[in-house]
């Protein structure tokens, strides 16, 4: 199951001081295949895809889910936050909800990313209140180790997968409230 259950799904567009988050639109395609195709957002994550391939198999308008978010600058796609469940993952994370995040080589460096994901994040607090939140990163991306502790999540374990070192974090659940 990767779903997140029973939420309505889009939720109306989150917004934050500069970003929206919202779901995918025909006009995001061209970002989504600049982030599948860009070998610096893949460095950790295995590698781009070829461009062509994606120009020809991507569907018209990706990232058409629940739990996917287009995270949007000054109008346009600038990155993708992704809520799913664990299916095929450690032990410790099958189950709960995986947190992860691509942006746009050109938007790294300015906040937007911690922005986001905390946007997204308290988006899931409402509407699944209680539920923990997992988020898997290589170690070699110390950048993103350092994001996910920013945004609350606490070493699980470590591991070695995918040809590479692994960090497994936790962000227990919110308190529901009364």
């Amino acid at each position: 199951m990767t779903d997140l259950g029973p939420v309505p799904w889009p939720p109306e567009p989150i917004r934050t001081g500069r970003l929206v988050l919202r779901e995918s639109e025909p006009r995001d395609r061209p970002a989504f295949i600049d982030l599948a195709s860009s070998p610096d957002v893949h460095t950790y994550l295995g590698g781009p895809q070829p461009r062509d391939e994606l120009e020809r198999t991507l569907p018209a308008v990706p990232g058409q889910w629940p739990g996917s978010f287009v995270v949007e600058l000054d109008g346009a796609m600038i990155g993708q936050i992704l809520l799913r469940r664990a299916t095929e993952h450690r032990p410790a994370a099958v189950g709960k909800v995986d947190l992860g995040y691509l942006f746009l080589p050109q938007a790294w460096g300015f906040g937007y990313a911690t922005e986001a994901c905390t946007a997204a994040l308290n988006w899931f607090d409402s509407a699944l209140p209680g539920e923990p939140v997992v988020l898997a990163t290589q170690t070699a991306n110390t950048t993103s180790m350092h994001l996910a502790t920013k945004l609350g999540f606490t070493e699980l374990e470590r591991f070695h997968a995918w040809n590479a070192d692994q960090w497994l974090g936790l962000r227990p659940p919110t308190k529901p409230s009364a």
